[in-house]
């Protein structure tokens, strides 16, 4: 036993808890917000999903969430912010990944490990691809400035990246953006039409199995197509 415990010990005396920061109080208003934001996004998500942006209305929301259209209203202004901040945020996570390629990786590598990501997506987040897909087939009313400007942008990069892939003879001379769009529409399809695919299959990518086959078939019909001949 060390001086200290003796000390405490014959005293009586209670070690002092850790002060309470000003912070503290702060930090868990943050957090309740935040929580209380992030919920009323997820549900949304799954109102605007089933309905699109214009079969939705803020009562649907509030009412689906359990809140008060006043209570709604603080955390998003109106409608169109909530379905905008929902987008951004679907949008960042698809582009994420592929925001990372780069001239110098193994094109075999990254593009195996977009499919997955891709393919988990859509396994995980089934009602954002669904959202995004209503988005588009009513011509892109929201997004249509974001896909002409940021999207393009970021996809005008990625297609000199796998250009690069190409010339320094990495893979076979290929379309880039049709790829891309490739990738997209095989991936995505199993949570837009995840329906006809377990009323075929009887199962869907919540069966890891399944998962891994479908995973791994992508994976080989690109990348053997992507492979250059061997002389």
């Amino acid at each position: 036993m060390t001086k200290t415990d003796i000390s405490l010990k014959d005293t009586k005396v209670q070690p002092l808890k850790k002060p309470r920061t000003e912070t503290e109080p702060g930090a868990r208003r943050r957090k309740k917000f935040d929580d209380k934001r992030q919920f009323i996004l997820e549900t949304a998500l799954s109102v605007f999903s089933t309905y699109g942006f214009h079969g939705t209305t803020i009562e649907q929301i509030a009412n689906t969430a359990d809140i008060s259209k006043t209570n709604l209203f603080y955390y998003f202004s109106n409608k169109e912010a909530l379905y905008l901040t929902i987008l951004e945020n679907i949008l960042n996570d698809w582009l994420k990944p592929i925001a990372v390629f780069e001239e110098m990786d193994d094109p075999e590598e990254v593009l195996k490990n977009y499919i997955r990501l891709k393919l988990e997506l859509s396994r995980d987040q089934p009602e954002a691809s669904r959202l995004f897909c209503l988005e588009i087939i009513q011509g892109a009313p929201i997004l249509k400035g974001y896909l002409e400007n940021e999207l393009k942008s970021l996809l005008q990069d990625k297609t000199k990246v796998i250009e690069s892939w190409i010339k320094k003879g990495k893979i076979k001379p290929i379309s880039p953006i049709q790829l891309i769009f490739f990738i997209w529409s095989t991936t995505q399809h199993f949570a837009d039409f995840n329906v006809q695919v377990k009323a075929i299959t009887g199962k869907d990518l919540s069966n890891k199995k399944f998962f891994e086959e479908t995973c791994t078939s992508i994976q080989q019909l690109i990348i053997d197509g992507l492979k250059r001949p061997r002389l």
